[in-house]
């Protein structure tokens, strides 16, 4: 696979990702239709997905911007790779058989929504999911040619987990923000409570899928 098809093929991955976050309900969006109900206006709706945009972009970067420092990452990249892909996958079969969510996330007050949003993605691995992906990027078109090489590298992988970051969220909010309009506006809360879904096991499987992606495309692709 040429490293223009890899790239493209990772950059999918980061928008799917953040699509299905925000298709789950778990990440959040029924949260901001019941504020914009509770408050009665239709500004509450923007601003409680806002705050939810804002605490999941906190946890992703929180999670991307570790690897991004690392020095070593030219060097020992594939064995980061192997290492990430696993972790996934171990924390998709741990979700697979503890299927209680964190009692702490219940006692997160709706009000703070963005602190919700950001304890939320990290219980559930959201951006654990990212790390294979990201850490390919950051070894696409790489070469270790020295010290100042990988200091540029590693101020570009900066660059780059913002940017995933952020290209994650704004999936993440439009895909769930589009549901929450829907329900706000036409569908309501009796609809939300007859159609409520659980993905757990979807999303448990799905990271079990990234990891498996990663620890291919760390191993065979190049």
């Amino acid at each position: 696979m040429s490293d223009a098809a890899s790239m493209t093929a990772l950059w999918w991955a980061v928008i799917f990702s953040g699509l299905y976050h925000g298709i789950n309900p778990g990440m959040g969006w029924p949260l901001a239709v019941s504020a914009a109900l509770m408050e009665s206006k239709h500004s509450a709706l923007p601003k409680a997905l806002g705050m939810l945009a804002t605490g999941h972009f906190l946890a992703m970067i929180g999670i991307l911007l570790p690897f991004s420092l690392m020095m070593f990452l030219v060097r020992w990249e594939v064995e980061l790779r192997v290492v990430a892909g696993l972790l996934v996958i171990a924390m998709g079969i741990y979700l697979l058989i503890n299927r209680r969510h964190p009692k702490f996330l219940a006692r997160v007050h709706p009000a703070r929504l963005a602190l919700w949003s950001f304890l939320a993605a990290m219980a559930h691995g959201a951006g654990l999911m990212l790390v294979p992906i990201f850490l390919g990027m950051c070894a696409v078109g790489a070469d270790d040619v020295g010290h100042a090489a990988a200091q540029s590298l590693m101020g570009s992988n900066v660059v780059t987990a913002f940017v995933v970051a952020a290209v994650h969220t704004l999936s993440m909010t439009l895909a769930g923000g589009m549901i929450a309009v829907a329900t706000y506006r036409w569908l309501g809360l009796k609809f939300l409570s007859k159609t409520w879904f659980n993905l757990d096991i979807v999303w448990a499987l799905s990271l079990v899928s990234v990891g498996a992606f990663g620890l291919y495309s760390a191993l065979f692709v190049h």
